[in-house]
């Protein structure tokens, strides 16, 4: 069996310690170039849409709803006009919310554009991956109740067997 010197075996552990150290140093636990300050880019995307109530977005001044947006892109797409980056920014009736960024996410994933969204005056790209990418689905807005149909339900039909 071949000993090694002791100065030999404390020399390489320090180089494999200082090793350790250096790539320590130079992970910061993000990513690089990810974070991009708002108004330094905010002219620079080639599409801006705004987030809006209910999962729904404002694209060229008009409501959409998820689905409806998605044939945006899709129309863009055919017409050979489709965005390579998109800016999701926050609108005056909405902020930017999960169910939004999951929506764009399957859009990035459809149409193989990058969105960035607005956070705090931070861009930051949308990962497709992490985020949990949603199926577009329509806009339906709420049901509303008569007055005299408050309180029934469908199993309250009124129907009284002794009343015959």
């Amino acid at each position: 069996m071949i000993r090694l010197s002791t100065l030999l075996s404390r020399t390489a552990a320090a180089i494999l310690l200082g090793s350790l150290l250096v790539l320590a140093g130079c992970h910061r636990g993000d990513t690089k170039g990810e974070a991009i300050k708002t108004e330094q880019m905010q002219g620079k995307f080639d599409a801006t849409v705004e987030a809006y109530k209910s999962g729904q977005f404002v694209v060229d001044g008009a409501v959409l709803s998820a689905l409806d947006t998605g044939s945006h892109f899709a129309y863009l797409k055919d017409q050979g006009k489709l965005p390579k980056t998109v800016l999701l920014m926050r609108s005056d009736e909405s902020k930017i919310r999960k169910q939004h960024l999951e929506f764009m996410a399957r859009m990035q994933l459809d149409y193989g554009f990058v969105v960035y969204y607005d956070d705090g005056g931070t861009l930051k790209k949308i990962n497709a991956i992490e985020t949990k990418a949603r199926d577009l689905e329509d806009y339906h807005a709420p049901v509303k109740m008569n007055d005299e149909m408050k309180g029934k339900s469908a199993s309250d039909s009124g129907y009284d067997p002794s009343r015959r």
